[in-house]
């Protein structure tokens, strides 16, 4: 069974066992999760695909991890002017594991 979730602005294809990192959730290590906003939902090779969303599926899942990704260093320049920025930037983000998809 797969189902497309939407969360965070981005949609992912999750299967029960999957470890996915989405955008930060306000949720506390070892707490539930229910994602409700299903794109599309597939058993046993029967679709339902959602206008947008589908119908009474929802999809369970687990926190497992609150932390901050790895650092991207953003370097701004410009030549002859004598210009420039450099930033750093870490990315919040919660890792997932889904636990049960309901039709």
């Amino acid at each position: 069974m797969i189902a497309v979730i939407k969360t965070g602005g981005k949609q992912y294809l999750v299967s029960p066992g999957d470890k996915i990192k989405v955008e930060k959730l306000e949720a506390e290590e070892g707490s539930e999760v229910l994602f409700s906003e299903v794109l599309l939902c597939d058993q046993d090779g029967k679709s339902q695909i959602g206008a947008p969303l589908v119908k009474g599926a929802s999809v369970t899942a687990k926190v497992t991890k609150n932390g901050k990704g790895k650092k991207l260093v953003i370097f701004k320049y410009k030549p002859k002017k004598r210009y420039k920025r450099k930033i750093g930037h870490r990315q919040t983000f919660t890792e997932v594991e889904i636990l049960e998809i309901k039709n």
